[in-house]
């Protein structure tokens, strides 16, 4: 098959391109960007150098006509006029922007600060969270990925909210994130100097994930779910981890919590189940994720509160963004979903 990355130059367009160069079944048709047009994408992603002898292109959409699949990585808002064009080119379209994650247009402008150009399109793009849309991926030519922070907290809890054993609807969810999720545009907040050494709370309230979160999870529960989110600058470069405070109704047990995560994720080949809390690594670290697809979730609970804390970590541009890209890519062309996913985190 042959797939587009638009907006290549960025650390998800890098990410894409790692992972898709590998892919045993797909040609690399074409690879863009504005300011490095005509650069060798090494120059830019040192890594990739010998693996690919492509060079960025222009941002057009004629370099992606013959496209099966079109892969737009770029800044929020400005796929939202591309992606019907690329449909009507007959492409399949997997945006990683925040574009088309939302079903509700009234949330979408509460959240992004402006109106939807093409509302019609929400509803018909299906959220690209392969654990709990796998079938709808399958039959999808629009996939909106998720967020990266909203993946983690969602897949932590998911399984509890589906399993009715909250009792209070407010669930407060707290994140660690690396550095390169704020992009490789570099600000005062992603200087060396200010980011080192340091954790940094930003957007204490209303972060634009809360949307997403709350969207999927009163998708599978039976009751309205709200969802109070705190993230944090953390120095490291790469990782996520989300720490998620949940009460839960009297008498729930840890079998209970079990019960409920064998439930859904027992037979999902990217969730790892890591709860023994022995060692250094009993419970999620993101550390133990890096540059994989891998979701960790573990939890513990607190009977002296009726709390349970869930603990997910997850690479930010792996299973957060790109890695979470291709296997939706995969799963929409009929393919084992870990195609080109195949790989492990490297230790220590």
């Amino acid at each position: 098959m042959k797939a587009s990355i638009m907006g290549g130059s960025g650390y998800v367009g890098g990410e894409l391109l790692r992972l898709l160069a590998r892919h045993p079944q797909t040609e690399i048709q074409s690879i863009s960007s504005q300011r490095y047009a005509g650069e060798p994408v090494y120059r830019v992603h040192p890594n990739l150098r010998g693996l690919t002898s492509l060079k960025f292109q222009k941002e057009n959409l004629e370099s992606t006509r013959d496209s099966d699949v079109v892969f737009t990585a770029l800044p929020h808002g400005k796929t939202m006029t591309i992606v019907p064009q690329l449909l009507e080119m007959g492409s399949k379209v997997i945006d990683l922007a925040a574009d088309y994650r939302l079903k509700n247009p009234e949330t979408y402008e509460r959240y992004y600060s402006r109106k939807h150009v093409n509302p019609e399109l929400l509803a018909r793009a299906t959220y690209g969270l392969p654990e709990l849309h796998r079938d709808s991926i399958r039959k999808s030519n629009l996939v909106a990925t998720p967020g990266c922070m909203a993946t983690a907290a969602t897949l932590g809890l998911a399984p509890i909210v589906a399993s009715d054993m909250i009792s209070s609807p407010t669930i407060v969810v707290d994140t660690k994130i690396g550095s390169s999720g704020a992009g490789s545009t570099p600000s005062t907040a992603s200087h060396h100097s200010e980011r080192s050494e340091g954790v940094r709370p930003y957007k204490p309230a209303g972060h634009r994930h809360i949307a997403e979160i709350e969207q999927e999870l009163n998708s599978v529960g039976g009751s309205q779910i709200k969802i109070a989110f705190t993230p944090h600058a953390v120095n490291m470069v790469r990782g996520i981890l989300a720490t998620s405070h949940c009460f839960v109704k009297p008498g729930t047990e840890k079998k209970d919590v079990w019960k409920a995560y064998r439930a859904k994720y027992e037979k999902e080949p990217f969730v790892r189940m890591v709860s023994d809390g022995i060692g250094l690594y009993g419970l999620p670290n993101p550390k133990a994720v890096i540059g994989t697809n891998y979701c960790d979730i573990g939890f513990e609970t607190d009977p002296h509160t009726q709390r349970l804390v869930v603990f997910t970590a997850i690479d930010n541009l792996t299973k957060g963004a790109a890695g979470q890209a291709v296997q939706c890519y995969n799963i929409m062309n009929g393919l084992n979903e870990t195609t080109g996913l195949d790989t492990t985190a490297l230790h220590p």
